[in-house]
């Protein structure tokens, strides 16, 4: 049945979500992957394809930005849908030397100072981690692509504000970057029993702004991510 902010039927929506933040990277997304994609779903301008990938079903559907929206959709998603993996493909910016502008992070985990995931168990400080036969199966489909990191990111509810001293905290404590959903995500997936993981391209970077990608780049340069994403929710 249809959800307040789904509004596919029962089976139109395939185990297995690839979910960029934008829609318009969403609507990429789909044509360039999709075999006869369609559109199952258009609630608030954002629309849900869903077709197959080498003969198996697969859908794209757009997150919106930050992890309100995040766990919104991938509740539901979950809950009602039947959803098993949603794979996150999204930007991020970096923090750690390791990664330029362009690389791309498998995220295993995700620290945050939002409070959502500490609602979930009273008393713990909840681990957002990704699905690890996820992450292995976007590891395996790298094949050694040194363009390709696996590692710990952070999720923030700001985009603009910076706390003093955070950002060498969290490269001293081997984090890559820095991104605004999948922390939620993971949580998400713990809560529903579902898996998830998250494809991150790093767009800008802490160190080096001239190196940043534009509005435009940002919505296109997500080949690499894709790719991986693909190979994770077809595993």
């Amino acid at each position: 049945m249809a959800t307040p902010h789904i509004g596919a039927e029962p089976g139109e929506i395939a185990p297995a979500v690839l979910m960029p933040g934008d829609p318009k990277r969403a609507d990429r997304i789909a044509a360039a992957i999709l075999d006869q994609p369609r559109v199952v779903s258009d609630i608030r301008g954002n629309k849900a394809y869903t077709g197959t990938v080498q003969g198996k079903p697969l859908s794209v559907m757009a997150s919106g930005m930050g992890m309100p929206t995040i766990t919104l959709y991938a509740t539901e998603l979950y809950r009602f849908f039947g959803v098993q993996r949603i794979i996150r493909v999204g930007t991020m910016g970096g923090i750690s030397p390791t990664v330029a502008v362009g690389d791309v992070v498998i995220a295993t985990g995700a620290h945050t100072s939002s409070s959502m995931n500490e609602l979930r168990v009273p008393g713990v400080h909840f681990s957002a981690v990704a699905d690890f036969h996820l992450a292995a199966a976007a590891w395996a489909a790298a094949a050694g692509d040194p363009h390709v990191k696996m590692g710990v990111v952070f999720s923030s509810d700001h985009f603009y504000r910076q706390v003093p001293g955070q950002a060498d905290a969290l490269l001293a404590h081997g984090v890559l970057g820095v991104e605004m959903e999948a922390a939620a995500l993971f949580g998400t997936a713990a809560g529903e029993g579902g898996a998830a993981l998250a494809v991150l391209t790093i767009s800008d970077h802490l160190t080096t702004p001239s190196t940043d990608m534009t509005a435009a780049e940002r919505e296109q340069n997500f080949g690499r991510a894709l790719n991986l994403a693909v190979a994770a929710a077809l595993s």
